[in-house]
C-alpha cells in the first residue's frame, strides 16, 4: 500500500488468508487496504479469493491475454493476481514473497 508492505495474502489448503503486517498495522499512517479488510491484528480467512483482491485481476480481453501469456488457468486466482497485479492502478500492488527474509513471521 503506497509502496509499503501492508500485509500478507496467503493461499492455504482451505482457501485464502490475509493478515496485516505488524509494523504497518501500528504505523502512524496506517490505513485499511479496503473497507472489507479493516485494520485488525487477527487474520481474515475466506474459502474464495477476497473480493478486493479478485477485483484487481484484469477482465475481458486483457484477462485472455494474461492467461495465454502466462499459461494460467482462469480459475487460478492467486496465479493471475501475482502475474498481473504488481503495477495496478491505485494504491495497492501485489508482489510475491521472494525469499525467506521477507516472509511473514
Amino acid at each position: 500500500m503506497h509502496n509499503r508492505i501492508a500485509g500478507w495474502l496467503l493461499e492455504t489448503e482451505s482457501g485464502y488468508e490475509f493478515i496485516y503486517d505488524e509494523e504497518y498495522l501500528h504505523g502512524p499512517h496506517s490505513e485499511a487496504i479496503s473497507k472489507t479488510l479493516p485494520l485488525r491484528t487477527d487474520p481474515f480467512s475466506s474459502r474464495t479469493m477476497f473480493s478486493f483482491f479478485d477485483g484487481l485481476i484484469p477482465e475481458g480481453w486483457l484477462l485472455d491475454i494474461a492467461e495465454k501469456n502466462f499459461k494460467l488457468n482462469p480459475r487460478d486466482r492467486m496465479g493471475l493476481l501475482l502475474a498481473c497485479c504488481e503495477d495496478c492502478i491505485g494504491a495497492v500492488s501485489v508482489h510475491p514473497i521472494e525469499d525467506s527474509a521477507n516472509e511473514k513471521p
